[in-house]
């Protein structure tokens, strides 16, 4: 089924689902990250005000990581650098670029930077889930050629739905922590490891399906930052459980 990339023009500008739906993704990430920020007894607007620094760059940050590992397409098409529009945003890219503005933000505020984290974890996971569509609607981002019976019509070709596969992984994850694993929480970090290492499982196995991945020589990038991200997750369950007792 294909559907038209642009949702609605407005004086002219066509304003496409991708951006549409990402920014669902991002209103609900807010609104569910409010309720945690709430239970940990942060102070009130702490998500709005992190929001609007870690939504701008780390939008910017998922572009710049799609770009720098597709330098010879964006080296000879350097007028779509900032076409974001029309897709081409890596999630790691974002997640890692996020982290890093959360990390400063906490220092500066004076809070606990793995308690802030895990308050945005959750959500972040339910906006991945909600991003995936608008992949989904571009058609990109889908798997190789199989005969499954979900499988979708690419091109004239069946292959896999890879976007579908981690929308419902994002989900779920986000199911999980957010409405049991939070209640059960037992130290700063466990949330945030926890979506670090059921994301970067799903990921791993989602990307080995997918057609359009990015390379570093022979190895798939965001496999390897799949890893790192499984074992970063497992060493804050280690160390803050110690701590914690």
């Amino acid at each position: 089924m294909n559907i038209n990339p642009v949702a609605f023009s407005i004086f002219g500008l066509d304003v496409m689902w991708y951006g549409l739906l990402i920014a669902l993704g991002v209103l609900l990430a807010l609104f569910f990250s409010n309720k945690l920020a709430e239970s940990e007894n942060l102070y009130k607007g702490v998500v709005s005000d992190l929001g609007i620094y870690a939504i701008l760059l780390g939008v910017l940050g998922a572009r710049l990581y799609y770009v720098a590992f597709n330098l010879d397409y964006y080296s000879q098409h350097p007028s779509e650098i900032l076409a974001i529009r029309n897709g081409g945003l890596a999630i790691y890219g974002g997640i890692i670029t996020g982290c890093i503005v959360i990390f400063v933000f906490s220092k500066i505020k004076k809070i606990k930077f793995l308690k802030l984290l895990d308050t945005l974890a959750p959500s972040v996971a339910l906006a991945q889930g909600i991003g995936r569509w608008g992949n989904f609607i571009n058609q990109e981002a889908y798997g190789r050629e199989t005969n499954l019976p979900w499988a979708i019509e690419v091109n004239g070709v069946f292959v896999h739905p890879t976007f579908l596969y981690e929308s419902i992984i994002d989900i779920c994850i986000f199911l999980f922590l957010y409405f049991y694993m939070y209640k059960k929480k037992k130290f700063d970090g466990q949330i945030s490891a926890l979506y670090m290492i059921f994301y970067g499982i799903g990921r791993f196995f989602v990307e080995g399906l997918r057609t359009d991945s990015l390379y570093l020589g022979m190895f798939r990038i965001s496999q390897l930052v799949s890893i790192g991200f499984i074992i970063i997750g497992l060493g804050i369950i280690l160390t803050q459980r110690n701590k914690s007792k």
